[in-house]
């Protein structure tokens, strides 16, 4: 019986790769908007980071997201990305 694959993908703030599911994804849509993804399916550019406040604290320290994007992430992204921080425990 093989394996199921993974997907592996790298945190923009500490650096760390993790699952796929277990990090959260902020996308930049085709027309500019950046947002949470809860799914992981939108269509975009993606960037991921921990579900961790301290992570998502650096990453809006270092600008981390935006440069990931290539866009400016608005502070109430950052808002929903703690809020969804929290609610995964």
């Amino acid at each position: 019986m093989r394996k199921r694959h993974i997907p592996l993908r790298t945190c923009v703030a500490c650096r760390t790769s993790g699952d796929k599911r277990g990090l959260l994804r902020v996308v930049r849509a085709p027309d500019g908007t950046v947002a949470v993804d809860p799914t992981g399916k939108a269509s975009g550019r993606g960037a991921y980071v921990c579900a961790s406040q301290d992570c998502i604290a650096l990453a809006e320290k270092k600008r981390s997201l935006d440069r990931s994007l290539k866009a400016t992430v608005e502070a109430h992204v950052y808002a929903a990305l703690r809020k969804q921080a929290a609610a995964r425990g």
